[in-house]
């Protein structure tokens, strides 16, 4: 059975030059890069060459460029890391109810220590205005934290705009962007906008699983979440994991952001168009989201359901972000969508490995999951 993977913003297939990379660093350049020797010097050559690549990707200095393992760490060390920062500051933090569950779960983590958090909700228009962020900071906020793209539904924070306007409103504040669902899909320039950390994640660029990057601009302060070793100046200190970083670096080097986005797109439209033809379907995207992600609905059959009998015919899509593990969306409850469309939502997200026979298979399983699904209830 042929497979149709529509599941990109859970994760990429890694490409065959990120892959043959990893296996080359693993048994060819394997040396701690702590090491002095020669071989530790060549492994550290490689990270140096890896940490170029992912800032000239994001118009960074190289130096303000840091490796993690992944999303998760880069935000939980932004926000516990600058809330420990600045806690003499104020203690208070603005983000919004739509941010991935890494950012989240760290804001409640300092809510319940006490911080004042504020979570910015979708206007009745679906939108998170520049205008929300102003008039939600204070001079009490140390911290904000906006994604670029959401990853449920590919709605597209102004993140430009929204960290003008936020040091517009208190110049002292740091301004946190969760760059992953945006990366390597649009063009992001931390630095020339004002932000102070963005992260990013390799295993949604067609890059392995365990590696990310996280920048922080040159001055501002955020404290260590781990500790032990001197590497990357103690910010993210440990053995780097040179195959990883190696073949990340690989993947970013593989960036053609406008022709994928064209060819993205042109696959979005013909499902929208297909889609639109199928009464009991919702789309629950705006229009202006990003190509490569589409959250739809389907009136009457659970997602889990629905999800299975595309499994069946080598289909695979997701029901909100991986991170969930089944349970129902927040981000699609904050843009108060209800219920009965929550728990029917499905998320198709592209690549740049996706053809039109792969939207036609989903369309085809789609099409007949809902004839013959709802004829069994």
């Amino acid at each position: 059975m042929a497979e149709h993977y529509l599941d990109n913003s859970a994760t990429t297939v890694t490409s065959d030059a990120a892959a043959k990379k990893a296996l080359f660093m693993m048994t060819n350049e394997y040396g701690n890069p702590s090491s002095l020797h020669k071989k530790g010097l060549s492994a550290e050559l490689e990270i140096e060459k890896a940490r170029e690549i992912v800032a000239s990707s994001l118009a960074v200095d190289s130096s303000d460029v840091y490796f993690t393992s992944g999303s998760t760490e880069s935000n939980n060390t932004v926000v516990f890391g600058v809330a420990e920062a600045k806690k003499r500051t104020g203690k208070k933090v603005v983000t919004t109810a739509i941010e991935h569950s890494s950012t989240m779960e760290a804001c409640k983590k300092l809510e319940n220590d006490g911080y004042d958090v504020t979570y910015i909700a979708p206007d009745e228009n679906g939108e998170i205005t520049p205008f929300a962020f102003y008039d939600a900071v204070d001079s009490d906020t140390v911290l904000v934290c906006a994604m670029a793209v959401n990853n449920e539904t590919g709605y597209v924070l102004d993140i430009e705009r929204i960290a003008k306007m936020v040091k517009r409103k208190n110049p002292d504040v740091h301004f946190h962007c969760d760059g992953v669902q945006a990366y390597g899909k649009m063009v992001l320039k931390p630095k020339k906008w004002g932000v102070d950390s963005m992260c990013v994640s390799s295993h949604k660029v067609h890059g392995p699983k365990g590696v990310g990057a996280l920048y922080i601009k040159k001055g501002a302060r955020v404290l260590p979440l781990l500790y032990g070793g001197e590497q990357q100046k103690k910010v993210r200190p440990g053995t780097e994991c040179a195959p990883l970083i190696a073949s990340f670096a690989v993947a970013v080097s593989e960036f053609d952001i406008v022709k994928n986005a064209e060819h993205v797109r042109t696959l979005k439209d013909y499902m929208l168009t297909e889609l639109e033809k199928i009464e009991c379907v919702t789309i629950n995207s705006r229009s202006d989201a990003i190509p490569y992600v589409l959250n739809i609905s389907v009136k009457g059959i659970k997602s889990e359901t629905m999800l299975h009998h595309l499994e069946s015919d080598g289909i695979y899509v997701s029901s909100s972000s991986a991170c969930a593990k089944g349970k129902r969306s927040y981000v699609l409850k904050a843009l108060n969508l209800h219920d009965d469309l929550i728990d029917s939502s499905l998320r198709v997200s592209f690549s740049k490995y996706n053809v039109k026979e792969d939207v036609d298979a989903f369309l085809k399983s789609l099409k007949n999951g809902i004839d013959t699904l709802a004829k069994a209830k």
